[in-house]
């Protein structure tokens, strides 16, 4: 993220949906918080919510695509930190087009909160802690659900 232009959605109405969160288990202390503020953001909009993990972040497409049959909306966390090989590149292209294609093909918003960053120091400034400059757990969760309004409104 650019760091500018964020359009500072607290909270939306979300009363009586159900969004999924699923979180890998590398960098399983950042993850954990993210999850925690997700989940923070979800009840903050009143929405329910069904909670899974998994291994990695290639794993989360998947695990997403299974929340999304259940819920109206998903959203997927995790910290993929590049290293010196192009695996950074390939886990990166797999869990975006996993992501989308789950929401194009369930018709379910599903947030792409999987940070892809050069360090562990920029993760830290995304996860939502204390001292971050962003929290993409909440920011997601609010951005899915806002998500959802949207298409409810549209198919009015």
């Amino acid at each position: 993220m650019a760091g500018f232009g964020d359009p500072h959605m607290e909270t939306v109405d979300a009363a009586g949906l159900t969004v999924g969160i699923v979180g890998s288990r590398w960098h399983n202390d950042l993850v954990d918080h993210m999850v925690d503020r997700a989940r923070a953001a979800a009840k903050a909009c009143g929405a329910e919510v069904i909670t899974a993990r998994v291994a990695g972040s290639v794993e989360l497409p998947i695990v997403a695509q299974a929340l999304a049959r259940k819920c109206d909306a998903v959203v997927a966390l995790g910290v993929v930190i590049r290293g010196e090989t192009k695996h950074f590149e390939y886990v990166c292209d797999a869990v975006t087009a996993g992501l989308t294609r789950v929401a194009l093909d369930e018709q379910t918003p599903v947030a792409h909160g999987v940070l892809t960053v050069d360090s562990l120091g920029q993760a830290r400034d995304r996860a939502g802690l204390e001292d971050s400059i962003e929290d993409k757990g909440w920011q997601s969760t609010v951005a899915v659900l806002d998500a959802v309004l949207a298409i409810r409104e549209i198919n009015k």
